[in-house]
């Protein structure tokens, strides 16, 4: 269900490569959450980084979309970069296994397994 590697790289250097390899796919980055920010700016000690990239091909998306709107719920596509326990991880919930759960089109798991190839090359480069 998810696909998550371990970086040699630094937080900082890990999330600036990121954003690099889905440009590189041609995926764009929607938005970037930075919730570890987030929560410290809410009084919350929170001592990890964790950056969830909003990513998304419109092609791809328009297809999802075309056969069921409801599954825009599950779009688009999110990448997280994070440290745990001094250790900077990249990972993702794969979209095969998410989009399957959610719908039983043919159609629907192609344009997932095409996505799910895709999101883990650009994990990959970035590590």
């Amino acid at each position: 269900m998810y696909y998550i590697v371990e970086s040699g790289k630094t937080f900082k250097q890990a999330s600036t490569d990121l954003e690099a390899a889905v440009l590189r796919h041609q995926f764009g980055v929607l938005h970037v959450h930075d919730l570890g920010s987030t929560l410290r700016s809410k009084g919350i000690a929170f001592k990890e980084e964790c950056k969830v990239f909003e990513v998304c091909n419109p092609a791809q998306a328009a297809k999802v979309l075309a056969t069921d709107m409801r599954l825009n719920m599950a779009l688009p596509c999110r990448i997280s970069v994070y440290t745990e326990n001094g250790k900077t991880r990249i990972g993702l919930i794969k979209p095969v296994p998410m989009l399957s759960a959610l719908s039983s089109d043919p159609a629907l798991v192609q344009v997932a397994r095409e996505v799910e190839e895709k999101t883990i090359q650009m994990v990959d480069e970035a590590k």
